[in-house]
């Protein structure tokens, strides 16, 4: 027997109880019957009624939902928007990471350029002592003492870059040292090449 069925049952014992209810009440008690206008109006205000209360529930099952979706939307995008400054920091730190190894790059190769410029003005002194005017030696000695100048500036920049927070605001600054550094190295070359001349 399935469900249909079932079903049909039960409504035709509800429709025989229903009609054994009105054959068997007496006449006093039967209820007047109503009209076909009052009931129409009755079964509308019910269904109205209901309708009503099933708009207001859907209503606010509605609002409580968009009420969700938007909380969420707005703590996606309040997360959304810490990773992207989160990113940025990094970048940021990363660019003045990278910045801070390329100074410390030029610096290295500009003590070693005024290093090898100080060993290289040694030799050759040494080598034509006996040749060397006075003039000559004191333009070498001058020349040394601007490339080892350029050396020891050199040095302090790379000491001061390398304690250099990356996390800062403040731009890469290397001190007077930093700039000084190139010009001493030029100066010190150009003077010990000159002292070659003479």
């Amino acid at each position: 027997m399935n469900f249909g069925t079932v079903l049909k049952v039960l409504d035709a014992v509800v429709l025989f109880r229903e009609a054994a209810k009105r054959f068997a009440a007496p006449p006093e008690q039967a209820k007047p019957a109503e009209t076909s206008l009052e009931k129409t109006v009755h079964d509308a205000s019910l269904v109205g009624h209901l309708e009503t209360r099933l708009t207001n529930v859907v209503v606010a099952a509605l609002k409580e939902a968009f009420a969700r979706d938007h909380a969420r939307l707005e703590l996606e995008r309040a997360q959304l928007e810490e990773q992207r400054r989160r990113a940025e920091e990094a970048l940021r730190v990363e660019m003045r990471r990278q910045t801070v190894d390329r100074e410390l790059g030029r610096f290295r190769l500009l003590a070693a350029t005024a290093l090898i410029g100080w060993i290289a003005g040694v030799i050759f002194l040494v080598a034509r002592l006996d040749a060397a005017s006075t003039l000559s030696r004191g333009i070498a000695a001058v020349g040394w003492l601007l490339l080892l100048g350029a050396l020891g500036a050199a040095f302090s920049a790379q000491g001061r870059l390398g304690a250099y927070q990356p996390d800062g605001q403040a731009p890469v600054a290397t001190g007077p040292a930093g700039a000084a550094a190139l010009w001493l190295l030029i100066a010190g070359l150009g003077v010990s090449a000159a002292s070659l001349l003479f």
